[in-house]
């Protein structure tokens, strides 16, 4: 497994996007607001609902799966109501968005996010000066809790075509211990792509790593709060889809417990 080093860049270009539930610890019985948000650092704008771009909009629990219903154009985009404490698995996959860049902007993009694999076959084609056509697609998620974390809680996988999997219940971790994470795409581990995190506290502080042969990456997540955990994958596009390149946006959200001066839990 591969461990995470701090990292400090800004990202001039990348416009994440994220799962902010309106509470990481609801009660039985609750309803939850499912935010989804769009921008840099944990600084984002609503992303209401819209109907033509949602491909799944889902949560998972101890019973199954089942959809994360809403109003179309409403911020929150869904409510979804806690049937029973345990871990509940939040999900939205994006259809794929048309944007062009120019080559300037494309190249710095893929700099930032790691794509070394897109940068080295631009390059070969000798593409680097021309700007490029992309199809994006969005694959979120978000962890809460209800009731009591156990180490037997765990994520699922959802089936997105790239997809974030902590091996292990964050809400059962203290700050300072160890979080694997796999990363897969179409259901397979993807190995050598970059995965970032960051904490609300302070996003500007990451931790970036990358994954080992079996898409597997350990996160020593150093404080408390929200956590956001990242990862973009690229590929040339499918033949017919006016554009040269496909690009799947993973994220992962979760509240780290706290612990204050006298050791205790919050």
């Amino acid at each position: 497994m591969v461990v995470a080093i701090a990292l400090s860049r800004p990202s001039l270009f990348a416009h994440d996007m994220w799962i902010d539930p309106t509470t990481f610890s609801p009660e039985s019985g609750q309803i939850v607001g499912v935010r989804l948000r769009v921008g840099q650092d944990l600084l984002g704008d609503p992303l209401p609902r819209d109907p033509t771009l949602i491909n799944q909009f889902v949560f998972e629990d101890a019973a199954g799966r089942k959809p994360v219903i809403g109003r179309d154009g409403a911020d929150p985009a869904g409510f979804l109501r806690v049937a029973t404490p345990g871990l509940l698995v939040i999900g939205y996959h994006s259809n794929p968005s048309a944007i062009e860049l120019a080559a300037e902007k494309f190249n710095q993009y893929v700099k930032e996010e790691g794509l070394d694999a897109v940068a080295a076959l631009r390059v070969r084609r000798n593409e680097t000066g021309a700007s490029a056509r992309e199809l994006f697609s969005r694959c979120a998620k978000s962890l809460v809790l209800s009731g009591s974390p156990s180490e037997a809680q765990s994520d699922r996988r959802l089936g997105f075509a790239l997809e974030l999997v902590a091996e292990r219940n964050p809400y059962a971790i203290r700050a300072g211990q160890d979080l694997p994470v796999r990363l897969t795409y179409e259901n397979r581990p993807l190995a050598g792509a970059l995965v970032v995190a960051m904490n609300r506290q302070n996003p500007s502080e990451k931790l970036a790593a990358r994954t080992d042969n079996d898409g597997r990456v350990r996160l020593r997540l150093p404080r408390g709060g929200m956590w956001l955990i990242k990862a973009v994958h690229m590929v040339p596009a499918p033949a017919g889809a006016n554009a040269e390149w496909a690009s799947f946006w993973a994220s992962l959200t979760f509240e780290m417990r706290t612990t204050n001066a006298e050791g205790n839990e919050s």
